[in-house]
């Protein structure tokens, strides 16, 4: 019998993503709102990847007794020391989104030389069983920031990251299947896939 698994994940981008990244395993994926979640979002304040997902994942199969799976993932760029790194989403401060997070990036990178402009996503997920036990797999995507935004795909940094393995395009100019074919959490999703067949 398939297994339904609650993604942990109030983000639809991210939840569309793992949907199709994940649909191969014949399971059933359903955002927090269709396995009616109703429980006070848990505080990302672990300082890695993969505790903040564990928090996230651990208070998604603890409310609603199911298979849970949670996500967290960032940027990380080399010129700042590994910043934004867990704090991507709310980089620009609490009233935080997209558009001025990516517009901080680009001013803190303003007189930094192409050849020193290298990032990284970095993707941790963590998977937690019916029973509790648990399963971690993480993934990676090397590139570097470019200088404006580029591309209407994607979300986030998409249109400011410029994947080693999307030929001078950001993630954001190329396909969503190219891009869950490359993306640190494609890359994430897969192992986990693999390690739960």
């Amino acid at each position: 019998m398939p297994k339904s698994v609650v993604i942990a994940s109030n983000n639809a981008h991210k939840v569309e993503e793992v949907k199709t990244i994940l649909a191969p395993t014949g399971w059933t994926f359903l955002s927090l709102k269709e396995a009616g979640a109703d429980y006070p979002e848990p505080e990302e304040d672990a300082g890695s990847f993969e505790g903040n997902a564990r928090i996230k994942a651990r208070a998604a199969h603890e409310a609603l007794g199911m298979a849970a799976l949670a996500d967290d993932s960032g940027l990380c760029v080399d010129a700042l020391d590994g910043a934004p790194g867990v704090y991507s989403s709310r980089f620009s401060g609490p009233d935080c989104d997209s558009a001025k997070n990516n517009a901080l990036l680009l001013e803190k990178l303003a007189d930094v030389p192409d050849g020193q402009r290298q990032a990284c996503f970095v993707c941790t997920v963590v998977f937690i069983d019916e029973d509790g036990s648990e399963t971690v797999a993480c993934g990676t995507c090397e590139g570097r920031i470019g200088h404006e935004e580029r591309g209407d795909g994607g979300f986030g940094y998409d249109p400011l990251f410029i994947s080693d393995d999307c030929g001078g395009l950001t993630t954001a100019e190329v396909p969503a299947e190219q891009k869950n074919e490359i993306s640190h959490r494609g890359r994430a999703l897969r192992a986990l896939a693999q390690q739960l067949s």
